[in-house]
C-alpha cells in the first residue's frame, strides 16, 4: 500500500481526488492508496442520497460562508474544516475476498482502524451503530464506503480539535441515526481525541502498511471532476 498526504485548495478539489483515486485504482494504474488530508475552511459535505432541507441549515450556512458539496459515498452529513482529520483508502476488491461484501468490509476496516488507535487512547474504543468510532458513548469517527467492481474507496474522518458547536449550528439532527445516539445534540453526541493529526496518521499508516509514497497523483482527472461535478449546484444541491 503507498500513502498520499495531500490537502487541495479547494473543498472540490478534496473530494474529487478521492474519486480520481479509485478511478486510477480502477483502471489497473496504482497500489492500493492511504490517504490523508486536512481542510483548512469549514464546508459541509452531503452523503450521496443526502437532503439538503431535512440535513442542513442553509440559511445559517449561506450566513457565515459554509460551502455546501455532495460526495460519491452514502452516509450521513458532516462537517469537514480545521481540527478534522479526513483519511482515504482505496482498496482491492479482487486481492482482498474479505471485501466482498458492504457489511463485510465495514467490519474489516473498522476493526483494523480500532486496533490502530487504541494505543493512543487512554479509554475503550468501541465500534456502534455500521461505521462509527465511539469512545465513552461519545462519537469521533464517522466512515462511509464507495464500491466499484475492482476496487472500493472506504473514507471517514477523525475529530481531533474540532469546533463541534459549530455543527449545532449548521447540522439538524439527523432523522436516521444509531440508538446508541438516543436524539443527543452533535454538541452531546460527539467529541474530540484531542491528539496531534501526526500520531493518528503513524498509527494508520503502520496498520496498513503504507510504507512508500504515492506519487502519480492524477491532477488532470482531480481539476475535471471538482470543475464538473464537484463545484455544481446539480450535484451538490440534486436532493
Amino acid at each position: 500500500m503507498r500513502c498520499l498526504e495531500a490537502t487541495f485548495p479547494t473543498p472540490a478539489e478534496n473530494l474529487a481526488c478521492d474519486e480520481a483515486l479509485v478511478d486510477w485504482c480502477e483502471k489497473g494504474k496504482a497500489d492500493e492508496i492511504l490517504r490523508f488530508w486536512e481542510a483548512g475552511r469549514y464546508f459541509v459535505v452531503l452523503g450521496h442520497g443526502g437532503k439538503v432541507a431535512a440535513e442542513i441549515d442553509l440559511a445559517a450556512c449561506r450566513s457565515l460562508g459554509v460551502p455546501v458539496l455532495r460526495r460519491l459515498s452514502g452516509g450521513g452529513t458532516v462537517l469537514q474544516g480545521p481540527g478534522c482529520l479526513s483519511y482515504s483508502l482505496i482498496l482491492d476488491i479482487e486481492e482482498r475476498t474479505v471485501l466482498n461484501g458492504v457489511s463485510a468490509t465495514n467490519s474489516f476496516v473498522m476493526e483494523r482502524l480500532q486496533s490502530a488507535l487504541a494505543p493512543l487512547i487512554d479509554g475503550r474504543i468501541e465500534i456502534r451503530g455500521s461505521t462509527d468510532l465511539v469512545l465513552t458513548m461519545r462519537k469521533f469517527s464517522g466512515n462511509s464506503q464507495y464500491r466499484r467492481r475492482r476496487c472500493l474507496l472506504f473514507h471517514g474522518t477523525f475529530l481531533l480539535d474540532f469546533a463541534i458547536p459549530l455543527m449545532d449550528r449548521l447540522l439538524h439532527i439527523p432523522a436516521k441515526q444509531p440508538a446508541y445516539r438516543e436524539h443527543r445534540s452533535h454538541g452531546n453526541f460527539l467529541t474530540n481525541l484531542n491528539l496531534p493529526s501526526y500520531r493518528v496518521k503513524e498509527a494508520l499508516k503502520e496498520s496498513w502498511g503504507a510504507t512508500e509514497e504515492f506519487t502519480n497523483i492524477p491532477y488532470e482527472t482531480i481539476a475535471r471532476l471538482a470543475r464538473e461535478r464537484y463545484s455544481r449546484d446539480e450535484w451538490n444541491f440534486k436532493f
